[in-house]
Parts: structure tokens; C-alpha cells; sequence
């Protein structure tokens, strides 16, 4: 089993920057792949990043150049470096992994940019 606990939402200016992390527990997560996502409200569900086991790295065509998906193994822990935030970056951020054909996500964390 897997447990999850994002961190590291807040207010933000357009513009600025925030670290969000995802802290694991339980299980061995430096095997397993990471996603963060997010969901505005109106809004569906959109896959920002993932960071594979191996430490491949992907991102939404929203947010490359701009946020940085990377992970501390021996801290169990994924972080979202979010720079030059937009208000249209405003959302709940999740991160997830998913052990044994299990899909575990943390609480989401809130991200809110203002102009």
C-alpha cells in the first residue's frame, strides 16, 4: 500500500513560483512513476507531469519551460517546481502513482495565482 500527502499550495502573483511535493509512505516508490495533475473549476482534469522511475521526464504543452517535475528517492518525495505562474495555472493539484495496478493520490493542494 501507498500513502500520499501533497504540500506546498498557496497565493501566488503572476509570475512568481511555488514548490508543490509529494511525499510517499509505505510501499517501495522509488519503482514507481509519478503524475501530477490538476483541475480548474469548469474545468476537466489535465495531466501536467510525470517523472518515471528512471526519471523521465514529461510535460503538458501548458506548462514546459515553466514547472519541473523531479524526485528525491531517498526521501520518498516528487516536487512540481512552478515558475512564472499565470492565473490560468489557478487549480487543485494532485499527484498520484500507481503500485501493484493500484492508483493511490494524495489530497489535493490548492494553487491559486492572481493577476
Amino acid at each position: 500500500q501507498v500513502q500520499l500527502v501533497g504540500s506546498g499550495g498557496g497565493l501566488v502573483q503572476a509570475g512568481g513560483s511555488l514548490r508543490l511535493s509529494c511525499a510517499a509512505s509505505g510501499s517501495t516508490f522509488s519503482i514507481n512513476g509519478v503524475t501530477w495533475d490538476r483541475q480548474a473549476p469548469g474545468k476537466q482534469r489535465e495531466l501536467v507531469a510525470t517523472i518515471s522511475s528512471g526519471g523521465i521526464t514529461k510535460y503538458a504543452d501548458s506548462v514546459k519551460g515553466r514547472f519541473t517535475i523531479s524526485r528525491d528517492n531517498a526521501k520518498n518525495t516528487v516536487y512540481l517546481q512552478m515558475n512564472s505562474l499565470k492565473p490560468e495555472d489557478t487549480a487543485v493539484y494532485y499527484c498520484g502513482t500507481t503500485y501493484r495496478s493500484i492508483y493511490y493520490e494524495a489530497q489535493g493542494t490548492q494553487v491559486t495565482v492572481s493577476s
